[in-house]
C-alpha cells in the first residue's frame, strides 16, 4: 500500500523522473532477486537513504510490481505521493542476467524463462506533470535520465525556479527535445561508449554548463567552457559486480551539490570535482557487492555516507 509522506517544511532536495523499473536478477540462469532498478530509481532511492528529501515522480501500474517499487522507495525514505498508479498499465520489468564466472551482466525486456516480452518503462504524462507541478517548482535539484514532452516540461518548471538540472541521457531519441533539454541543463552526464560521437552535433548548438563524461574503468572527465579535469578511476578492492557504478558516481555528485548548497550559478567543473571523486569512491566500494545498490543493502546508508565523507577505516 502506498504511504503518503509530507513535503511541507524544508525545500525539497531532489525531484526526479525517468527510468525506474523492477529488476529481476538472474545468477547463471536462476532467478535470485527482485529489486528497484533503473538509473533514476537507483539514484533517487540512494539519495533518500542518505537522508536527502527526495520525491520520485513516476507512472506505474496498479500491480504487484508497482507495490514492490513503491515499498522500496518508502523504505528508503522517499516521498511517494507523486507516484501515480494506473489499472490499465503494467509496471516496467527488466531482467538482469549475471554471469558470475565472467563478472558480467546483461539487461533485457525479455523474460529468460518464457522468452516473452516484459512491460517497458513509460514516462510521466500530463496527469503526473500537473499533480507534481509544485514539486518541480520547489526542488533544489531536478534529475532525469530520459526525455519526453512531459519530462521536458517538468525540467522547464524546475529550471525557471532556479533548480540545478542534472541530465543523464542514455540515448538521443528526439533531436528537438534533446536540444531543448541541453539549453536548460546544468550538468550533463554521459558515457563515452554510448553517446560521445552522437553529441558532437547537438553540443555545437546548445551547451550545458558542465559535462561529466565517463570512460569506464579508466576514469572520467569533467569539463566546462574554461577547463577539462581528468579524474582517474578509484580502484575497486574487490570486483564482484560493476552494475550501478555510474549511478553511484551520480549519487556522490548530487549529494555534494546539496551538501554545499550549490546554485546553478556556482556549478563549474572545479566545484564538482570533489563530489564526483566521492561518487567514484562509492562506486568502487559498491563493486564488492551484487546489485546496483549492493553496498547500501549489505553495509547500510551510514557506511555509504562515511565513504562519501572519507570517514571509513
Amino acid at each position: 500500500m502506498q504511504q503518503a509522506t509530507d513535503i511541507s517544511g524544508p525545500r525539497l532536495d531532489v525531484a526526479g523522473t525517468g527510468f525506474t523499473v523492477l529488476d529481476k536478477v538472474y545468477h547463471d540462469g536462476e532467478l535470485s532477486d527482485e529489486a528497484l532498478g533503473g538509473s533514476c530509481g537507483n539514484v533517487l532511492a540512494s539519495l533518500a537513504m542518505l537522508d536527502r528529501h527526495v520525491a520520485p515522480v513516476l507512472r506505474l501500474g496498479d500491480d504487484d510490481e508497482g507495490d514492490l517499487l513503491i515499498s522500496e522507495f518508502v523504505q528508503a525514505g522517499a516521498v511517494v505521493d507523486f507516484i501515480s498508479r494506473h489499472s490499465g498499465l503494467r509496471s516496467p520489468i527488466l531482467t538482469v542476467e549475471i554471469d558470475t564466472r565472467l563478472t558480467d551482466h546483461t539487461f533485457s525486456f525479455t523474460c529468460p524463462e518464457t522468452d516473452s516480452a516484459l512491460p517497458t518503462y513509460e514516462p510521466i504524462a500530463l496527469h503526473e506533470l500537473c499533480h507534481a507541478e509544485l514539486v518541480f517548482s520547489e526542488c533544489s535539484i531536478f534529475y532525469t535520465d530520459r526525455l519526453s514532452r512531459s519530462i521536458l516540461d517538468a525540467m522547464d518548471l524546475a529550471h525557471r525556479s532556479g533548480a540545478v538540472i542534472v541530465f543523464e541521457p542514455s540515448d538521443i531519441d528526439d533531436d528537438a527535445l534533446f536540444l531543448e533539454a541541453l539549453r536548460m541543463t546544468t550538468v550533463l552526464k554521459t558515457a563515452a561508449d554510448r553517446l560521445d560521437g552522437a553529441l558532437d552535433g547537438p553540443l555545437e548548438r546548445a551547451s550545458p554548463k558542465v559535462r561529466v563524461t565517463t570512460h569506464g574503468a579508466a576514469g572520467l572527465e569533467i569539463s566546462d567552457e574554461s577547463q577539462d579535469i581528468w579524474c582517474a578511476a578509484v580502484p575497486a578492492t574487490q570486483l564482484r559486480d560493476a552494475c550501478g557504478s555510474g549511478d553511484m558516481v551520480t549519487v556522490g555528485m548530487i549529494d555534494w551539490l546539496l551538501a554545499n548548497a550549490y546554485s546553478t550559478d556556482h556549478v563549474f567543473a572545479e566545484s564538482l570535482r570533489q563530489g564526483v571523486i566521492a561518487g567514484q569512491r562509492l562506486a568502487a566500494e559498491n563493486c564488492a557487492y551484487e546489485g546496483a545498490r549492493g553496498l547500501f543493502r549489505h553495509r547500510g546508508a551510514a557506511y555509504a555516507r562515511s565513504i562519501l565523507r572519507q570517514q571509513h577505516p
